[in-house]
């Protein structure tokens, strides 16, 4: 008989999703002042992506150190000093007035901010919460990157059209600064939670140690995956409304299109998640996959602002499996290295999407300035997602010590 999560277990799963929505709105807001940017510096298109790109390679690398460190601190620190280091970039990205600062504020001070909190802090305490569910958990706590990230693009770009850029960036630091208290208290306590107990068939055989899980084939082709799939959206993603405004399409229009279609990742990646739980991860993987280079697919047909339906097709087929992925490859990390050092295996694997990401967004930008046109990064997005798929389905083998 399956073991019910506790009311606490729900309560700490809420307060994850709170938290991470908002860290994740904050970071995905970069892709309105991109535009801010380029109007006011004059920068191309790959300068104005280094910071993201930056960013994602800088969240990549640290992972193992915050997964080594919320494995020794707890969920309720590592929230209260990311929301303190996310404030005072905010704060400082304010006053820039040049490139490096940019770089420096975004790519490396909110990055460390925003992946204190992020699934690599919240994937391991959940995961033991939640082990008959663990697909299903997973992938309401993954859903609010998307969730984020749909409501970042027509707030941001609203202030941004009122305020100007330098007034909103004031605004959500004070933002963050008055939440940083309230956030971290909503896991007081997180680690003493009675912790679920396992099923046979989700439980795996001992703990794993890092050392053992980097000798087995499924820690470097759960580290592929996550690069491959990062690659593919990050080619798309930081890019959409640069696209749609180059296209033709109204900021305003495109911001409130591409956020809509954002906000299907909601139910989008929650029900991925938990159809993991019955068809397997990488079924459910798979099948993301293949609705995203649909989404890809529409983009690339686009020729002119008149084209709406395709456009709508483009954010709502690659916005409701925006992060889709990330449930699967979590809990099927979970499902085979469980243990106290599923924080640092964890964040070790994620160095694949923090480099696949940072490639990606800049790789998109260069490739720009290069053709002129997004094309050919769009392209290369959905080879990514091919090849993506193909790694995920070698995962289905049993793992081997």
């Amino acid at each position: 008989m399956k073991e019910t999560p506790s009311r606490r277990a729900w309560f700490i799963l809420a307060g994850g999703f709170l938290a991470f929505t908002i860290s994740a709105s904050l970071m995905h807001a970069y892709s309105v002042f991109l535009l801010a940017f380029i109007a006011e510096f004059r920068w191309s298109r790959a300068e104005s992506s280094l910071a993201y790109s930056v960013g994602q390679v800088v969240g990549g690398i640290s992972s193992p150190l915050v997964g080594g460190m919320v494995d020794r601190l707890g969920a309720r620190r590592m929230v209260l000093l990311g929301g303190c280091l996310l404030a005072l970039g905010l704060l400082g990205s304010a006053f820039a007035t040049s490139l490096w600062q940019v770089v420096l504020l975004y790519g490396v001070v909110m990055t460390l901010g925003a992946n204190c909190i992020s699934m690599v802090v919240f994937a391991p305490l959940i995961s033991r919460l939640f082990v008959a569910r663990r697909g299903m958990a997973m992938s309401m706590l993954q859903s609010a990157n998307g969730f984020g990230r749909a409501i970042s693009a027509p707030i941001a770009q609203l202030m941004v059209s009122e305020v100007g850029w330098r007034h909103a960036y004031l605004m959500q630091a004070g933002i963050m600064a008055a939440l940083v208290l309230p956030l971290a208290a909503l896991f007081r306590g997180a680690e003493q939670t009675p912790i679920a107990k396992p099923t046979a068939d989700s439980a795996p055989a001992r703990d794993w140690s890092v050392a053992e899980a980097m000798r087995t084939r499924h820690f470097w082709l759960l580290l592929i995956v996550y690069g491959l799939t990062s690659i593919g959206s990050f080619l798309v993603a930081l890019h959409q409304l640069a696209f749609a405004v180059d296209r033709g399409f109204d900021p305003l229009y495109a911001a409130f299109v591409v956020g809509l279609g954002s906000l299907l990742a909601l139910p989008g990646v929650i029900l991925t998640g938990t159809i993991s739980d019955y068809i397997g991860r990488e079924g459910a993987a798979i099948l993301a996959y293949a609705i995203s280079i649909i989404g890809v697919a529409a983009a690339l047909m686009i020729d002119n602002a008149d084209q709406h339906l395709l456009f709508w097709v483009h954010a709502c087929f690659f916005g409701i499996t925006w992060g889709a992925r990330g449930p699967a490859i979590t809990a099927k990390t979970a499902d085979l290295f469980g243990g106290p050092r599923l924080g640092t295996i964890l964040g070790l694997i994620t160095i694949g999407s923090g480099l696949g990401a940072g490639l990606g967004a800049w790789g998109a930008g260069f490739l720009f300035d290069l053709t002129g046109s997004y094309q050919l990064g769009f392209m290369l997005a959905i080879a990514a997602y091919a090849m993506g798929a193909l790694v995920f389905w070698a995962l289905r083998k049993p793992v081997q010590r």
